[in-house]
């Protein structure tokens, strides 16, 4: 087990820590967008399956390492902010869950009351 660089304990590839804020199961439409290793930018849609004030879980087709970076917009509120993959479940059939964290959250991000 190690830390990453946040302080935060690290052990198999994700980070263990207490949770922040409470979450709420919405379906929130976002995009997430990021430069692949060729220099292509990667633009997906999704939903989001759970909220809370500092991030997300959204479930994804394409396979991203924890730590990967990323912009996410919110479409219902056009709010942007730079993400961070903090936990990567197993692969489901429809692909596969990540732990998204807003690296400096906003309380409005999600344009409703957590």
């Amino acid at each position: 087990m190690g830390t990453a660089p946040s302080g935060r304990l690290v052990k198999e590839g994700r980070f263990k820590e207490k949770r922040r804020g409470k979450r709420m199961n919405s379906r929130v439409p976002v995009r997430l967008e990021w430069d692949a290793e060729d220099g292509q930018r990667i633009l997906v849609e999704a939903h989001t399956r759970i909220v809370n004030p500092f991030g997300c879980m959204v479930v994804l087709r394409q396979s991203l390492e924890v730590e990967h970076r990323m912009v996410l917009t919110n479409l219902a509120t056009g709010n942007k902010g730079i993400t961070v993959v903090v936990w990567k479940g197993d692969p489901l059939p429809e692909g596969w869950e990540y732990g998204i964290e807003l690296v400096a959250p906003e309380t409005e991000f999600w344009g409703i009351e957590l």
